[in-house]
């Protein structure tokens, strides 16, 4: 029988002392917070918690993949350690683009976790959990903090990090299913004659996307790839990747540009001009080309969505994909029809199976970027990307954020724009803040953070990121011009704000 330390505390407790919470997408933190004791403690409470709901028991498969970070082969290899101690068989995937490891893990109902931190610096990392029907919910976060932990005497040093070196196991491959998954569904001619960039950087997935447009016909072009992590953020594009897309598209004549995130689950597209698609813009154009009947998306996601007439119903959550997805099981379950979810970020999600003749696109209930940079591309028919989009209704999106802000301070500063206003009021209140250059307010939705309807047909959205510590602003308009002068002038009240 193993030894194990005396005290045995929840995973609730070692949240609280190193910092690494649940965000929106899993257990986030600071590299330096996420020591091997950490990710060792967060993996043992997942299978506890499945164990207690009766989806793991000793002798069974858990699969583990990882993004390019630095951080992410030691966090894998405490977390494989884990999976030992607690009767498992670790099945490491490589490092392969979360979607790829969740259609593996769902194809074979076993358990899985992802070590990634998305969009977010090198200095940080998380863990992703899928339980094997499924991405790990808003619900199953409670059932996984009060699991107790125990840890084996003597496994880490005094900086909680693994005494003993702890290998992976050779990678098993699932690109092969996950790259064959879109040629057999979209045929091998779908992209014929169409020239697409690929913008590399240190996405996990970067050779993989040049592979699968390559099957489906397409002549491509790789770019811009990095030896260093880069943090792409699909929502918030940096301003060197949006001259990096212009120069590119002007210099070579692409069709498109493709890219993803740093675990390639959300997509990035631009069009033949480089300008980039926002991703709740290319989730209209994936759920109409797929011909949706059910759409689930957050409350920041374009209103062109409801403004297009196409679907017959169009739900909202709170921002992250737990929410999406839980939204997508309920329509599910009242027979809605074809149920696709999509996130600001341009994830797609897709909660049942696509028919197209004797083709089928199995559900793969989880952000993946390929699906709706694809279905796009198929969509325009070989015409210019920037026509597709123009067939949707004139609503532009834009966002921006504040870095380094505390999800406390941002809960602060919603409580002091309302504190003891009542509902009757809180328009007025509002009003003396934006007014200036927003307009008159006329509606608020607090379902995540506070936002805002103005009588001028303007949006402002403002929240506390669930992964890193910013303050989101999301603006809305009827023109670029218009969402981006909302957006900044927002800022700068929140500047003033925030002091």
């Amino acid at each position: 029988m193993t030894e194990i330390e005396a005290i045995a505390p929840t995973v609730a407790a070692i949240m609280e002392q190193s910092g690494v919470a649940f965000g929106t997408s899993g257990a986030r933190g600071l590299v330096s917070a996420m020591t091997d004791r950490v990710c060792y403690a967060y993996t043992q409470g997942f299978l506890s918690y499945l164990t207690e709901i009766g989806e793991f028991t000793a002798g069974d498969s858990v699969a583990l993949a990882g993004d390019l970070r630095p951080s992410t082969p030691r966090i894998l290899a405490a977390c494989a350690a884990a999976i030992v101690d607690a009767g498992g068989v670790p099945v490491f995937c490589g490092f392969v683009p979360t979607p790829a490891m969740a259609l593996y893990a769902l194809d074979q109902r076993i358990a899985s976790l992802m070590v990634t931190g998305s969009h977010i610096p090198a200095d940080r990392n998380g863990i992703k959990f899928y339980r094997p029907i499924g991405e790990v919910l808003k619900s199953d976060e409670g059932g996984m903090k009060r699991q107790s932990v125990n840890f084996p005497a003597g496994r880490f040093d005094h900086d909680g990090m693994l005494s003993l070196p702890s290998d992976l196991p050779e990678p098993v491959d699932v690109l092969e299913a996950y790259v064959a998954r879109y040629r057999e569904f979209f045929g091998e001619d779908a992209l014929k004659g169409r020239r697409i960039g690929v913008y590399q950087h240190s996405a996990v997935g970067r050779d993989m996307l040049v592979r699968i447009f390559e099957e489906l016909g397409a002549r491509v072009t790789p770019l811009g790839r990095a030896e260093t992590f880069v943090p792409v953020d699909t929502e918030a594009v940096r301003p060197e990747d949006k001259v990096l897309a212009a120069q590119w598209s002007e210099a070579q004549g692409f069709d498109a540009i493709a890219s993803t995130d740093g675990d390639s689950d959300r997509p990035l597209l631009a069009d033949e001009n480089g300008i980039w698609l926002r991703g709740d813009v290319l989730g209209i154009l994936c759920a109409l080309q797929l011909k949706a009947e059910t759409v689930v998306t957050p409350v920041s996601s374009n209103t062109a969505l409801e403004r297009s007439g196409q679907f017959v119903r169009c739900e909202r959550t709170k921002i992250g994909s737990p929410y999406v997805i839980a939204e997508m099981q309920n329509a599910g379950n009242v027979g809605a029809g074809m149920v696709c979810g999509y996130e600001a970020n341009g994830g797609f999600l897709l909660q049942t199976a696509v028919r197209a003749g004797r083709k089928v696109l199995t559900a793969l209930p989880t952000r993946d970027a390929v699906l709706p940079i694809v279905a796009a591309l198929v969509a325009a028919k070989g015409a210019p990307l920037s026509e597709l989009v123009g067939t949707l209704p004139l609503r532009v999106t834009y966002s921006d954020r504040i870095e380094n802000v505390p999800p406390s301070r941002s809960q602060a500063l919603f409580s002091r724009l309302l504190d003891g206003v009542s509902d009757l009021e809180r328009l007025s209140a509002i009003d003396g803040v934006f007014s200036d250059f927003a307009g008159c307010a006329t509606e608020i939705d607090l379902t995540d953070g506070l936002r805002i309807s103005f009588a001028s047909g303007g949006i402002i959205h403002l929240r506390a990121s669930g992964n890193a510590p910013e303050l989101r602003c999301y603006t809305e308009a009827d023109t670029e011009k218009e969402a981006i002068r909302l957006n900044g002038l927002t800022l700068e009240v929140l500047h003033t704000l925030l002091g």
